[in-house]
């Protein structure tokens, strides 16, 4: 058993096919199987290389270990010799028309009321015709006879699935240029690779007959592959979320501190029967059953994403979150700060706050009160019980209690109206900062 991601260099990782990406990867690893990663790159026009080292940095943080690594652009000498082949068996045919004509002979079909499909004209093309053809100067696109009848398999998703062969135009598998297509080439290394389950978006359900059909051709056996079909991800409010790849790029959810973990227990939970819960990747693979998801469309929800986020710091030790703290943080400070956490890129702002500066609010109906805290602030040594003493030396005071007493204070000191716990924040910050702070929220 053997599964594959084939991402193409072509833009940088979203959740989208991250989703697909994470169900390869917990798929083969449930089953034992390998896991490669084929970099779809024979598209040079759109492909760029800092994206196809973005996709495997992205995969790598999220935990996604492949066995095998491929490029496509490094197999083209392959690919010419399975062209040929075809050109030879006439499942291979050349196509001289352009653009421009085939449009024409679109739009007359649909005004003849049928179906905008190819009509196989070049089918009918003699070797004398196409000599001449090329000696114009023309050259051909190649396109790959499809049979006659249909192509089903049983969906590890979606169950029966049926496509009907004679209602697709005949696909272009090779370029004018003499490239090839994506649809051809990922049937080849399929079949070359070893693959036996392809897990992959619905969107590809026509595409999956149309490849069955090349991967017999080839001379593969039918029911070659096992074939499993996720439903689409769309955004929460029901719309494509193509429309904001931009936002949810595995780049930026990084640079805004999700957890690597949290995006992947989403991913693997996301349109199943399955709730969405924090879970190690140990506990992702044991757990992942493909049967559990839906046929609907699922929708993608950052506000539970988020939620799952914020379970998952709040429950990381400290040695596991010491790549996200500052060199000189210890065990105390990440257990008085976790607790306020949703994301990692948050806690350099409560560093600042036990360590370096805050601007404090304006408070001028509480500044004889904050004159009274720093009146009453207890001289070191500080002790466990530093803030309960001087709290309620406070409360005596000033005659203040619960909100009134606590608020103004919380405020001066770290510039918040809620946080970690004041009696753990007041003995990291200290006596001296602690002045201070006081000294400014009394002249802000």
């Amino acid at each position: 058993m053997k599964l594959r991601f084939a991402p193409s260099p072509t833009g940088y990782l979203h959740v989208g096919n991250a989703r697909l990406a994470v169900a390869n990867f917990l798929f083969a690893r449930h089953n034992g199987a390998k896991f490669l990663l084929r970099i779809d790159d024979t598209d040079t026009s759109r492909g760029k290389p800092e994206y196809e080292e973005a996709i495997g940095k992205d995969l790598s943080w999220l935990g996604l270990k492949w066995d095998e690594y491929v490029r496509q652009s490094e197999r083209l000498d392959r690919y010419a010799e399975v062209i040929e082949k075809l050109k030879a068996s006439g499942r291979l045919y050349p196509c001289f028309e352009t653009e421009y004509e085939l449009n024409a002979k679109r739009e007359a079909r649909i005004r003849a009321g049928k179906a905008p499909i190819y009509d196989r004209a070049m089918l009918k093309l003699t070797a004398d015709q196409r000599a001449r053809a090329e000696a114009n100067g023309k050259t051909p696109h190649w396109r790959f006879r499809l049979s006659d009848g249909s192509r089903k398999w049983n969906d590890l998703v979606m169950d029966e699935c049926s496509v009907k062969l004679t209602a697709i135009s005949d696909p272009v598998l090779v370029r004018g240029d003499g490239t090839i297509l994506y649809t051809l080439a990922s049937v080849i290394d399929d079949l070359d690779m070893g693959i036996t389950h392809i897990v992959r978006g619905e969107d590809h359900v026509t595409n999956t007959g149309v490849q069955i059909d090349i991967a017999e051709a080839l001379g593969a056996k039918p029911n070659r592959f096992t074939f499993a079909h996720l439903p689409l991800l769309l955004d929460s409010d029901g719309g494509k979320l193509s429309k904001r790849f931009d936002s949810l790029a595995l780049k930026s959810l990084r640079q805004d501190g999700l957890e690597p973990m949290s995006i992947v227990s989403y991913l693997a939970r996301v349109g199943s029967s399955d709730d969405p819960q924090v879970m190690t990747m140990d506990e992702a693979i044991a757990a992942y059953d493909i049967s559990h998801v839906s046929k609907s469309a699922a929708r993608f929800d950052m506000t539970q994403l988020l939620a799952l986020n914020r379970r998952a710091l709040h429950s990381l030790p400290f040695e596991a979150a010491k790549a996200h703290l500052p060199p000189e943080a210890d065990e105390t400070f990440w257990n008085a700060v976790r607790g306020n956490v949703d994301l990692s890129a948050e806690i350099p702002h409560w560093w600042d706050v036990v360590h370096g500066t805050i601007v404090p609010p304006s408070q001028p109906e509480d500044r004889e009160f904050l004159q009274q805290a720093l009146d009453t602030l207890p001289a070191e040594p500080w002790g466990e019980d530093t803030w309960k003493d001087w709290t309620n030396t406070l409360k005596e005071a000033s005659g203040r209690k619960g909100r009134t007493l606590f608020m103004p204070l919380r405020l001066a000191l770290t510039g918040e109206d809620a946080g970690p716990e004041l009696h753990v924040l007041l003995g990291l910050m200290g006596r001296e900062r602690t002045v201070s702070r006081l000294r400014d929220a009394i002249q802000a």
